[in-house]
């Protein structure tokens, strides 16, 4: 009996890893009460898995939402909310976008040296700190238009990481050599203070908050710019172009404003930006850079002069739409592997590694999005927006939309848009012209009102749980004020923008 207590005690505590207790139970009172709900009412059970999915999203700080609505998504289709066939034929609508997350993202960490080359040299050159603060933002934006923002933002992470270790070594008294090359002086060690540390921290949290709202000014542009970008250009039957001139009339005026608020904030100083990077600092990181790129061999130079070629290969097959994006992904991990030596299997098995976890929950995704279908529980609300003037519908769509993914995973809410529309079409209920108008706002509003917070945003999640956040102080409420002023302006443009421009 003590053993068996003892194995009951360590299963209870290895239940979702090291999430909080309340957490714990939360999750088994969902599942202990959706199989009474269903008995009861098959809807009202349907919107408690949908309720019950959003919050382990919302949560995913406490617990990756892997596990928690991985284990929801397994009891709804145990006791019948929907069956493995519907399951199976939403993954397999869905296969582009578990290609691009698979192959996509493996294929640009082959690229990570030449963009590290590339942010060092940004941030190493560039002193006025607006014009730094756009060219990351820029850069973040064009990266993330034909690559996955999580990797342009891993890159970001990376560059700032290794820049503050730098810094940190120096300011915790351990010796930087130096070498003059000018023989004016010797070798010598910088010291620096510790309010020199609190201005370098937030100096760093601008501008990789700067390029984290980046990688959505980018996103939203193209097919490839995030992974429900491609699902609805897949639903819509749009190619690369077709979805890129399809976006312009939302996209492009959210891009200026974005690049405004960008240089607007870093003018004004107001919520947390405008800190310059301090002079000492600047001295250490520039001279660290020069070293660097003196020790740099010819091998490493030629590495990333093929990165930098496999990249235009890429946007030229994107642009030209040479292939499914799955498999461009694919011919980039082949390119740039074979071409600078990467041979090894386990090598190549790190490029995964990245991916698979979201590749995963995606998948997940789909149960709930196919209980949705089977319970039609998005029914009413889609038929009360498509009972609306025409002209008012986009608008509508856009607005929850954004509410939505600004608490929800992006992709998720895009899922049950998109596919909810698409029903609308096929039944007659909307013409070809005005799915088009409503593919438009949903893309959008899943896109820019989602900086609102890191729930909504990968690439903000990604980075508030990487090793540099706690770095640089950037905690989750941090963020959000941070955000704030972006998802004011980007979001009121874009709401502007469906209203009159389309």
């Amino acid at each position: 009996m003590p053993q068996t207590n003892a194995l009951g005690r360590a299963l209870i505590a290895n239940f979702l890893g090291n999430s909080p207790e309340w957490y714990k139970l939360t999750i088994i009172g969902f599942l202990v009460a959706n199989p009474i709900l269903f008995i009861l009412s098959p809807a009202a059970a349907g919107w408690a898995l949908v309720i019950e999915f959003i919050f382990t999203l919302v949560m995913a700080l406490r617990c990756y939402p892997l596990q928690p609505g991985g284990l929801l998504a397994f009891e709804a289709v145990l006791i019948g909310m929907t069956s493995t066939t519907t399951v199976y034929n939403e993954t397999v609508g869905a296969v582009e976008v578990i290609f691009l997350l698979i192959f996509m993202v493996a294929g640009i960490y082959f690229l990570k040296d030449m963009l590290l080359f590339a942010f060092t040299r940004m941030l190493t050159r560039v002193h006025s700190k607006i014009i730094l603060s756009l060219l990351f933002s820029l850069t973040a934006a064009f990266l993330s238009a034909f690559l996955d923002a999580l990797t342009v933002t891993a890159v970001v992470i990376t560059v700032a990481t290794g820049f503050y270790g730098v810094y940190h070594k120096v300011a915790s008294g351990k010796h930087f050599h130096i070498d003059h090359h000018d023989n004016t002086t010797d070798d010598e060690v910088i010291e620096l203070h510790r309010d020199d540390l609190e201005r370098f921290r937030a100096f760093l949290r601008s501008l990789v908050m700067h390029a984290a709202v980046g990688t959505t000014l980018g996103g939203v542009l193209t097919l490839v710019g995030e992974p429900q970008n491609l699902l609805i250009g897949t639903f819509a039957g749009w190619d690369f172009v077709e979805f890129f001139l399809h976006m312009l009339p939302v996209s492009v005026p959210v891009f200026f404003v974005g690049l405004s608020t960008c240089a607007l904030l870093e003018h004004l100083r107001w919520f947390g930006y405008g800190q310059r990077l301090p002079e000492t600092v600047r001295r250490v990181l520039t001279e660290f850079d020069e070293i660097e790129s003196a020790k740099r061999t010819d091998k490493q130079k030629a590495v990333i002069v093929v990165q930098a070629v496999v990249a235009i290969f890429l946007i030229l097959a994107l642009g030209f739409h040479w292939a499914a994006v799955g498999l461009v992904g694919l011919s980039v991990i082949v390119l740039a592997t074979a071409f600078t030596g990467v041979t090894e299997e386990h090598r190549l098995g790190q490029a995964f590694q990245e991916a698979l976890p979201f590749t995963a929950l995606i998948v997940v995704f789909f149960v709930i999005v196919a209980v949705i279908h089977d319970q039609h529980l998005f029914q009413p609300i889609v038929d009360y927006v498509l009972a609306l003037p025409a002209n008012q519908q986009p608008a509508v769509f856009f607005l929850a939309n954004g509410l939505l993914s600004a608490i929800s995973d992006n992709v998720f809410v895009a899922t049950v848009y998109i596919t909810e529309i698409q029903a609308a079409l096929q039944s007659g209920a909307i013409d070809r012209a005005q799915f088009d108008l409503l593919t438009i706002a949903i893309n959008t509003g899943t896109n820019i009102p989602s900086v609102a917070t890191p729930n909504g945003q990968a690439a903000f999640l990604f980075l508030l749980t990487s090793a540099l956040a706690p770095l640089i102080r950037l905690s989750y409420l941090r963020m959000v004020v941070m955000a704030l002023p972006y998802t004011i302006t980007m979001s009121s443009t874009g709401l502007l923008a469906v209203i009159y421009l389309l």
